[in-house]
This record gives C-alpha cells, sequence and structure tokens, in this order.
C-alpha cells in the first residue's frame, strides 16, 4: 500500500537522521578513530543491524556527515543569469555565508583538523565530497559570466578563490580560534556584499 510504504520511508529518514545527529556528537565530543560504530548506534537508539544497513563502514558515515553539510551546493548557479553577475554572486555568496555559519560545518573543520595527524584521510574526502564540487560550482559560474561578456575572468580558479575566501575569512575561520565568535546577520551580509563589490571591480569587463 502507498500509505505503508510511506511511512516506511519516513521512519528510515528518521532512523538516518539519528545516526548522522549521534554521530557528529560523538565523532565532535571523542574523536573519529575513538568512536566506533556501536557506540553511534546506542547513542541514536538504533540496533547495529539498522546502522550497518545504512552505513556499513565509518567512513561510509563520515562521508555522509560530509555530503549533508554541504548539501546547498547542489545545482547552485543552474537558474543564476551570467549576464548579471553582481545578482548571481550575491546569490552564491549568501548561500555560502550560510552554510559557512552553520554549527555542523564549523564542526566538521573542526573535526577534519583535529584527527588530521591520525586520520589525514579525512581532510582529503572532505575537501573532494564537500569543498570541491561547491568551488567548482562557482567556478562554472564565473567562466558562464566571462563567456558571456559580463565580466573579464581571465582565471575563473584564482576569481573563484578570491571571492569564496573573502567571505570564509570573516564567517568561518575565526570561528576555528573563538568560541564565542557569531557575527550579525547584518555583518554577514555587509561582509558578502563588500565580496561582490571587489570581486565586480576587480573582474568588471572591460
Amino acid at each position: 500500500m502507498p500509505g505503508t510504504s510511506s511511512f516506511h520511508q519516513r521512519v528510515a529518514a528518521d532512523k538516518r537522521a539519528a545516526i548522522l545527529a549521534a554521530a557528529r556528537t560523538l565523532f565532535a565530543d571523542q574523536g573519529f578513530a575513538r568512536t566506533s560504530l556501536a557506540q553511534v548506534a546506542a547513542a541514536a537508539q538504533v540496533s547495529k543491524a539498522t546502522l550497518f544497513k545504512q552505513f556499513p563502514t565509518k567512513d561510509a558515515l563520515f562521508d555522509a556527515i560530509v555530503e549533508e553539510v554541504w548539501a546547498p551546493r547542489a545545482h547552485l548557479t543552474d537558474d543564476l543569469d551570467p549576464a548579471d553577475p553582481g545578482t548571481g554572486l550575491r546569490a552564491v555568496g549568501a548561500v555560502y555565508a550560510e552554510l559557512l555559519g552553520r554549527p555542523d560545518t564549523a564542526g566538521l573543520f573542526r573535526l577534519v583538523i583535529a584527527e588530521a595527524p591520525s586520520s589525514p584521510d579525512l581532510g582529503r574526502r572532505q575537501f573532494d565530497l564537500g569543498k570541491l564540487p561547491f568551488f567548482d560550482e562557482v567556478r562554472r559560474y564565473l567562466r558562464a559570466t566571462a563567456d558571456a561578456g559580463s565580466l573579464h575572468v581571465p582565471d575563473p580558479t584564482t576569481a573563484t578563490t578570491q571571492f569564496l575566501g573573502m567571505i570564509s575569512n570573516f564567517v568561518l575561520w575565526p570561528r576555528m580560534f573563538l568560541v564565542d565568535w557569531n557575527p550579525s546577520d547584518a555583518a554577514v551580509a555587509h561582509q558578502v556584499e563588500e565580496a561582490v563589490l571587489t570581486t565586480l571591480a576587480r573582474y568588471g569587463a572591460r
């Protein structure tokens, strides 16, 4: 019956969310290497069989956390007009700032940094599954603005690094060192606007 199928899907989704939340907490509290899947199952109040069915390895669980954190990247620039880079960059910058301001994002970065000596591959997987796809989305948009003649961007990689860096340097990186860093929405919006204006001034079509 359709209703029964929908119910089971909701139950599975709820259990998946509980598992991911428990894993994030345990990874943050005691580290990735010292956390077992059995501990995650117990904290999520699901059976080990249920956890193993969705996440057969701890690496698969970590990858799911990364993909969930960076989910806003999906199709980020599909509907942005390359002929209007100001509006497009403001939209991208707002999404990026919101993503970096989430506690889960800061927690993921702290985990990767803390575990680097014992689990260096976590950083690579966080980059490959999370940051790089987002970066590529923005780089494709900047390349499209160049193709449209609305910006002059000879090196989209450098332009993307500069634009995203102006935002992350205000929103995310102070949070790695200052536990009380919590800029207001207005301050974040101002930083995004400054990043947009700086990019438009640097790469405005000649």
